[in-house]
């Protein structure tokens, strides 16, 4: 039977839940990310050291300070639950390709005990046509 299938051609079905993780920790740990955060935080505090007085987060920014605690703990369990997921696929992945492995194992040595077989026969057939040959010349003088 066919093990060399992919494992994730199977019949699991990923959950909104589930793309959204694994969507939300592609996107956060991509430059783009990177690039885009470190622009809001910049213009933050830009924006609040400009308008001084009527800041709606003066320095030392303790809302941007909660905002960011605030990503962080959304973020932390959803890349987590992306990477449970990723783990997952790895592991079925890596059970397959023991099977496919250990089949190939068995397959070879199968192989590998019909040559010799083969070559065994191949052998005594050399050894008989040897001894018919000598015998043929033996009666022939």
């Amino acid at each position: 039977s066919k093990i060399s299938a992919r494992p994730e051609s199977g019949k699991t079905k990923v959950t909104f839940g589930q793309r959204a993780a694994d969507a939300i920790a592609k996107f956060a740990g991509s430059w783009a990310f990177i690039f885009a955060f470190t622009g809001v935080l910049i213009l933050w505090m830009i924006v609040n050291a400009v308008l001084a007085a009527k800041a709606f987060d003066p320095y030392p920014f303790i809302l941007l300070n909660l905002v960011l605690s605030c990503v962080a703990a959304i973020q932390a369990p959803l890349i987590m639950m992306s990477q449970n997921r990723q783990e997952e696929k790895d592991r079925r992945r890596a059970e397959n390709d023991y099977k496919v492995n250990l089949k190939t194992e068995i397959m070879i040595e199968d192989l590998y005990d019909k040559v010799n077989a083969i070559l065994a026969k191949q052998s005594a057939l050399e050894k008989k046509l040897d001894s018919d040959k000598h015998n043929g010349d033996s009666h022939e003088n």
